[in-house]
């Protein structure tokens, strides 16, 4: 098995001092680099395996932090956080900005080939560092199929995927049409997949979800939304040796 390696990074970001996990892939030398966000309970073990995974394929990845370290399995917590968050696209670039940076200073990462892959709050702030304007080689997103400020989507400079359940109350069909109108109209190359019969937050196993309404892991569907973001990297930010 490929040898990896991985450790915390402490950074500031919303004030906070956030804790990432970066996974360092096997060698020496520079690699195609992805940055990695989490759904908005926070960063847990799901997202750290997923950075590690990455790593073995040969991709530096850090896994972002939301929390200041702390993972919100309370869901009313958690909302108090997020929706403030959500609505405000200036403190989601900054988180990302934030983690970008560190991830660009990673000696190992070639800083001009980056992807951007996200579930839930992540997959937001993921695609607001697109509507930046940040130059990445692709944005994926998992049940994040939101919508930002008028005009602002024309920025994006690459690929867009998007997955999303369709039983998913907190990305209702009329959010996911809102979200591809908004892509259309700014003359983004977008895909969206539509999962069937799978809830929000389909990809995270429940073992660290509490029961929520509209909320259920779906393995078969998570598997495949996760060969679907492999896809993505592989035509966008293929590893070259």
């Amino acid at each position: 098995m490929t040898t990896i390696t991985t450790r915390p990074v402490e950074y500031p970001a919303d004030g906070l001092t956030m804790v990432g996990h970066l996974a360092l892939p096997a060698g020496t030398g520079r690699r195609p680099a992805v940055l990695l966000g989490p759904e908005g309970t926070g960063l847990g073990d799901v997202e750290r395996r997923r950075a590690d995974a990455l790593a073995e394929l040969g991709y530096v990845a850090l896994a972002f932090d939301l929390h200041g370290g702390r993972y919100l399995s309370n869901p009313e917590e958690m909302l108090a956080r997020c929706l403030p968050l959500l609505d405000d696209p200036d403190r989601m670039r900054g988180i990302g900005h934030a983690a970008l940076d560190v991830l660009r200073a990673e000696p190992r990462t070639d800083p001009d080939r980056i992807a951007g892959i996200g579930y839930g709050t992540g997959g937001a702030i993921v695609l607001e560092l697109g509507r930046a304007g940040v130059d990445l080689r692709a944005i994926g997103t998992v049940n994040a199929t939101t919508t930002g400020r008028p005009g602002e989507a024309a920025r994006i400079r690459c690929p867009v995927w998007a997955g999303v359940g369709s039983e998913d109350p907190i990305m209702p069909p009329a959010q996911r049409e809102a979200f591809t109108a908004e892509m259309q109209g700014a003359g983004v190359d977008w895909r969206l997949v539509v999962y069937g019969g799978a809830l929000h937050a389909f990809h995270h196993p429940t073992v660290d979800h509490p029961v929520v309404p509209g909320v259920g892991y779906h393995p078969r569907h998570a598997q495949r939304a996760w060969h679907d973001v492999l896809g993505l990297l592989a035509e966008c930010l293929p590893v070259t040796e």
